[in-house]
């Protein structure tokens, strides 16, 4: 799973998911994208399960880059613990997605199966994704 090796700061506040992704919203290394349309946070274990989705059905050809890293610590307390004494530990990593924001490329396959590809990747995450092509402008999302 994706994680950060170290971070200053163990713990850290939940915030908010409003406006639009001002960065990462363009391609930059590949021909294809993924864009998401609505604001989550993704877990690392459905960033990998979308890569995994997305490179088993182009059968190790082209490449894919992942533009969203889990950078964020999502706390938890145990079961049956009362309230007070403190925030809980770390228990997943997520990366903070908002609408616009390109997630997965890919390039050196046919638009069909990088497509296909991508619609199978979308199905692991928790929103509504978007296929886009180098050409066209991800600004309208």
């Amino acid at each position: 799973m994706l994680m950060p090796k170290r971070v200053k700061y163990r713990r850290v506040q939940r915030g908010r998911l409003k406006g639009k992704a001002m960065r990462g919203n363009t391609i930059s290394n590949g021909t294809y994208g993924l864009v998401a349309m609505e604001p989550a946070w993704i877990t690392s274990n459905q960033i990998e399960a979308a890569r995994i989705a997305m490179t088993r059905y182009i059968k190790r050809g082209g490449k894919v880059w992942i533009k969203i890293f889990p950078d964020k610590p999502i706390t938890e307390k145990p079961a049956e613990t009362r309230m007070g004494s403190g925030k809980g530990s770390p228990e997943y990593w997520v990366a903070v997605v908002k609408p616009g924001r390109v997630m997965f490329e890919m390039d050196g396959v046919a638009p069909e199966i990088a497509k296909e590809a991508m619609r199978l990747a979308s199905h692991k995450l928790p929103i509504k994704c978007k296929f886009v092509q180098k050409e066209t402008t991800t600004e309208e999302a």
